[in-house]
């Protein structure tokens, strides 16, 4: 039996300056670089491993994907953009997540809510009321393949306003 390790991080802060954007190209507001950058360095101090992320392709979760990426060059080793993590469904980001081969041990979603709190309180054994933008958490999981992840341990979780 191997270990499966899951980091589910949320968006960071988006901008409505624009309330004619379409949901999709909301860019994120200058706040989510800061805390990107928080969500990192602490990152760095618990983490030991190397991930292969997935990120809705969604432009506030890209650029979250993109600034945590840089922040953690030896930590994440591959970052791709996936369209169906552009969700709020919890049963379509585990279907992405229960879809992933065996082969990936350690896998990093960034994506939205509710579905990154509703599938982090369905996995974990940590209940959230709602995790917060730039918000990190991250399951373990004793499986050989994702597709048997049901019951995971809630490793810990990163939030932002706990950190500055």
């Amino acid at each position: 039996m191997s270990l499966k390790t899951l980091v589910l991080i949320r968006h960071g802060k988006s901008s409505w300056s624009n309330p004619e954007l379409d949901d999709f190209y909301r860019p994120l507001k200058k706040r989510a670089i800061h805390d990107a950058e928080l969500v990192s360095e602490a990152f760095k101090k618990v983490n030991t491993k190397t991930f292969y992320a997935l990120s809705s392709d969604a432009k506030r979760a890209f650029e979250t994907a993109k600034l945590i990426k840089k922040n953690l060059p030896k930590t994440i080793i591959n970052l791709e953009k996936k369209h169906e993590l552009y969700t709020f469904s919890p049963s379509s980001l585990l279907e992405v997540i229960l879809s992933t081969s065996p082969d990936i041990n350690e896998l990093m979603i960034f994506g939205h809510n509710p579905a990154i709190t509703d599938v982090a309180n369905q996995l974990g054994h940590q209940l959230f009321n709602n995790i917060p933008t730039t918000g990190l958490v991250q399951l373990t999981f004793e499986v050989d393949n994702w597709s048997q992840i049901a019951e995971g341990k809630t490793q810990f979780y990163l939030f932002p306003k706990n950190l500055r």
